[in-house]
């Protein structure tokens, strides 16, 4: 086991006494000198299929035990060390609980933290897929171009591929990496990994021979699963020992082939596993260094698969087009966990473009499904959307950046049926933590909505203490979906995790609704000669711009100020600097930018999406002085 972390196993039976002793009492309320503020919660969507209401804010989230709710002001001792507040980090704290009839959440105890859990889920990733199964057996779970897999054909392959993985050693805690595009092999091995009781651990298709030998060298992985044309990526035996198993669909030099692993032997009964044992490692993205492991519970999966399958209203009618890579926590969550807890169908999409996801929604009757704005403003700039019969898409996710309002207003007029649905989340969330009301997304276009059941949100400064209502800090968050911490890097993990909650680096505010907005990454800020600019509303006015592709706004070092506004674009022929800067004349005249860099082709990203700005500020010479 990593050290750093708490471990993967059930907490101590104290520990259980604690919750058995509280499992009635809802939700965590400090005293009014120690307690943060926090955003409202969405109680629940009214299932996208109808206008939203307005609803009335709270201070957190309602909950209630199993078996009733506790008495108002019942309070209990808990440790929680170096919990935010404006006292500073006691080692035990007075926690009051006050009950709220509502949402089914209750407190209990996971990794040492206190937070607010389902009182009714399911007990793991494989009771996930087993209800799945249950509900709908015949039912189509997977579509990967001419394969259709029903729930029950694909419970099969599931159980020959664990039979495979137990002939090569693979068991409980074993990891296993999965360097797949899009696939129903991908699909089928997320939950054979997990009847194994053995963790998943997935790779970006696009990661390089380096990035590869870092992660398989890191997380130890006793087996990997690639395709031929990525096998070349994967460092030899000899740089990776631990890594003795290696298999490709298609043939490539020194790995057995894939179909091997699908003839085991059946394994039809799953491993027990606890919730609060790790299910998959995901490796941060590494926009500002090298990636982190961050730890994946069985409790955090199977919350967040409840809370889009809630939320979005999914059924096993529901139909999603995953194109954002499986191996990212959002095609993890969002595209198979949020689909299987529906026992909905997932059609797998390898690349993207927009003709054919246009052609595959058309033709898959898709009804939901979570992009990034880069990929609406290719459908609207690329095709004609009246073209296509989209009539049963009804939510429309997207993260990663600010919708453009034109694109919104473009979007609404083309696509009445359709729903936006800003989320935003990160990996060590296990995604998401807030959800836009569609309802409110035209008329908060830059926030990314309300925070999510379970999830508690505060806004600190750098002290560690809480901002007031509407001021900017670092977003602090804690819930059952976050993460324990990171493997086999114990100060990273003390570093980013303080009490119950993960540091973002994400500099945002919390309004008086209870509305997040993200205004910038920590470390992309720029100070200006004193002025703080957030490079995401900058960037924001630029990708209004007609003919504007992408725009990534950095800072300029500079001898007097410290740093100025440079704004690097990627824009249809006939956008000029000019027009740029008249944009940009409704910012304040300190965040607007002062030089521009055209570039001829798509920004650079990671193999998650984001833009690599420190790759920007290195092409551009831009070193601090």
């Amino acid at each position: 086991m990593p050290q750093g972390v708490a471990p993967h196993r059930a907490p101590a039976d104290t520990v259980r006494q604690r919750v058995r002793r509280t499992s009635n009492v809802p939700w965590l309320r400090l005293g009014q000198e120690d307690r943060p503020r926090r955003t409202t919660h969405l109680a629940k969507f009214p299932h996208l299929q109808r206008p939203f209401g307005r609803r009335r804010s709270v201070a957190a989230p309602r909950v209630s035990g199993r078996h009733g709710t506790g008495a108002p002001g019942h309070s209990f001792q808990t440790a929680i060390p170096n919990h935010p507040g404006r006292n500073a980090h006691p080692e035990r704290i007075a926690v009051t609980v006050r009950a709220h009839r509502a949402e089914g959440l209750r407190l209990e105890a996971h990794h040492g933290r206190v937070v607010a859990c389902r009182a009714e889920r399911l007990a793991n990733v494989n009771a996930l897929w087993q209800a799945a199964l249950d509900a709908n057996r015949d039912g189509e779970a997977v579509v990967d171009g001419g394969e259709r897999l029903t729930y029950a054909e694909l419970d099969e392959r599931i159980a020959r591929l664990a039979g495979g993985l137990a002939a090569c050693g693979i068991g409980p805690g074993d990891r296993v990496a999965v360097r797949l595009g899009n696939s129903a092999a991908f699909v089928a091995l997320v939950f054979a990994i997990a009847r194994l009781g053995a963790i998943l651990v997935p790779i970006n298709v696009r990661e390089e021979m380096e990035g590869m030998r870092h992660l398989l060298t890191d997380c130890g992985a006793a087996l990997i699963v690639t395709e031929a044309e990525h096998a070349a990526a994967v460092p030899p035996p000899a740089e990776t020992p631990a890594c003795r198993n290696r298999f490709s669909i298609g043939a490539a030099d020194g790995f057995r082939p894939y179909r091997e692993l699908e003839a085991g032997a059946p394994v039809r009964t799953a491993a027990p596993v606890h919730e609060d044992e790790t299910a998959a490692i995901l490796y941060t993205s590494g926009t500002t260094g090298r990636s982190k492991g961050a730890l994946l519970t069985h409790l955090g999966i199977v919350h967040q698969a409840a809370t889009y399958r809630e939320l979005f209203a999914l059924t096993p009618a529901d139909c999603t087009v995953l194109v954002v890579p499986m191996s990212h926590v959002t095609g993890l969550m969002a595209g198979i966990h949020a689909t299987v807890a529906a026992a909905g169908r997932i059609v797998a999409m390898r690349t993207f473009d927009a003709a054919g996801f246009l052609e595959t929604a058309a033709r898959e009757r898709l009804t939901f499904t979570i992009l990034v704005p880069a990929m609406y403003n290719l459908f609207l700039m690329r095709a004609r959307l009246a073209d296509y019969d989209l009539g049963a898409w009804r939510i429309g996710g997207y993260g990663g950046a600010p919708m453009p309002a034109p694109t919104i207003e473009r979007l609404a007029e083309a696509l009445p049926n359709l729903n936006l649905v800003n989320a935003y989340g990160a990996t060590e969330t296990t995604s998401p933590m807030t959800l836009m009301d569609p309802s409110e997304t035209a008329r908060r276009r830059l926030s990314v909505g309300l925070a999510t059941p379970g999830a508690e949100i505060v806004v600190m400064d750098d002290a560690g203490r809480e901002v007031p209502t509407g001021e900017t800090g670092e977003l602090w968050h804690a819930g059952p979906m976050i993460v324990p911490g990171y493997w086999n890097n114990p100060e990273a993990t003390a570093r980013e995790f303080v009490g119950r909650f993960w540091k973002s680096g994400d500099i945002g505010s919390i309004d008086a609704d209870g509305f997040v907005y993200v205004h910038d990454r920590k470390k992309d800020m720029i100070n200006r000669g004193g002025f703080k600019i957030y490079t995401a509303e900058v960037e924001g006015v630029l990708l209004g711009v007609p003919g504007v592709r992408e725009a990534a706004v950095i800072a300029k070092p500079c001898i007097v100020l410290g740093e100025r506004v440079h704004a690097v674009v990627h824009a249809d022929a006939g956008v000029t600097a000019d027009a740029l800067a008249l944009a940009c004349s409704v910012l304040t005249d300190y965040q607007r930018p002062e030089s521009f860099t055209f570039n001829a082709g798509p920004l650079p990203r990671n193999a998650n999406g984001k833009v690599l700005k420190r790759h920007l500020r290195e092409a551009l010479g831009f070193v601090s002085p």
